[in-house]
């Protein structure tokens, strides 16, 4: 394998990565939201899932983003009976989020992302040592 096609895959992998990162954001960033209607569905905690794929251009196996989904889990449900959005017997529906998990898969991401980094920066690294010594 080549430098140019390292750095291509690493590109690739932190493009995942920081996809999953901006998904487990966007599920923390809703944790406590509510339906704004009595009774309704609130946020749904978000999914996404991984591939590979051949590029065309370059022949490479990459990892690309194979689909977007939502978990199916149960909604938590707290008797609130004051609050907008509780139901007819007082109960609020909460999203499938839980905050640990979705720290705990930040945190992965975090650390995919920065590997992938850390290897771009060393295929662009020996690029530029090899251009040294053929001055």
């Amino acid at each position: 394998m080549d430098l140019e096609s390292a750095m291509t895959i690493a590109a690739a992998g932190m493009k995942a990565q920081s996809v999953r990162l901006r998904v487990t954001a966007e599920n923390l960033a809703n944790a406590e939201s509510t339906a704004s209607t009595p009774g309704g569905d609130p946020f749904q905690r978000k999914t996404v899932s991984f591939a590979n794929r051949r590029d065309a251009a370059t022949g490479l196996e990459l990892v690309t983003i194979d689909r977007y989904g939502v978990d199916r889990s149960p909604f938590e449900r707290r008797y609130e009976p004051g609050h907008p959005a509780a139901d007819a017997a007082g109960y609020v529906k909460y999203p499938n989020v839980n905050p640990l998990l979705e720290l705990a898969d930040m945190r992965e991401a975090q650390r995919s992302y920065e590997a992938n980094l850390n290897a771009l920066q060393l295929a662009r690294a020996m690029i530029g040592r090899t251009l040294d010594l053929l001055r």
